[in-house]
């Protein structure tokens, strides 16, 4: 069982989903506005967030960006606009999945366990390569000496590619692999998380290597 709190100011909205993840064998907490939002990430104790974009006081991409500051809990965005652009500022903002309204509430549940079941799911062992460290059971990432803070995707993404270190993957591959054969987005989004994981990795950056129309690889020689 996952705490899951839903983020939706529409009535009936919420509680179909709430149900829902009461069937799944969740407890949900409820907010109806970004501040209540943020009042429950402060107060209790959640695993993953279900958030609606258009919501009074706070929008979903505020509500994002400072949960991403106290947490790296999975989060999922609602949206009734299912433009690219949207999609592609919310993964920028640390939004883990997107499904745009109207959607199957059976198909919401069926991501939710899905990104709980890879959150929870720790390998034990530290992987290293150049000066970047990773510590598995804390999701803890080091560069040069330092923590980096990263989000869930941008961790999945870079853990991925270390642990398959030389492999070139295609953008649909990596796609496929961390968000998942039914995410509804493009594979810009994967450029969008290499450019900041290369930002955040500052000159370690560098060993997560472009190959033109082929994808990504991350390469541990110097």
């Amino acid at each position: 069982m996952a705490n899951i709190l839903v983020v939706e100011d529409e009535k009936n909205m919420r509680e179909i989903i709430a149900e829902y993840m009461g069937r799944g064998g969740h407890k949900c907490f409820t907010a109806s506005d970004g501040v209540e939002a943020l009042m429950v990430l402060r107060q209790d104790a959640v695993d993953l967030m279900i958030l609606d974009i258009m919501i009074p006081c706070l929008d979903g991409f505020s509500v994002c960006r400072a949960a991403r500051e106290m947490s790296d809990l999975p989060i999922i965005m609602l949206t009734a606009r299912g433009g690219e652009e949207d999609k592609l500022r919310g993964y920028d903002l640390g939004a883990d999945d997107y499904m745009t309204k109207p959607f199957s509430p059976k198909v919401l549940l069926a991501k939710a366990n899905a990104l709980l079941r890879r959150s929870s799911a720790l390998p034990a062992d530290t992987v290293t390569a150049g000066k970047i460290s990773i510590l598995p059971a804390s999701r803890k990432v080091c560069s040069d000496g330092q923590e980096i803070a990263l989000t869930y995707k941008e961790y999945e993404l870079l853990y991925f590619l270390m642990s398959n270190p030389g492999q070139v993957f295609s953008r649909e591959q990596l796609l496929g692999r961390i968000w998942g054969y039914d995410f509804e987005g493009t594979d810009r989004t994967v450029d969008t998380h290499i450019k900041t994981l290369r930002r955040k990795l500052g000159g370690e950056g560098r060993h997560i290597v472009t190959l033109i129309r082929s994808g990504y690889k991350f390469e541990v020689a110097e």
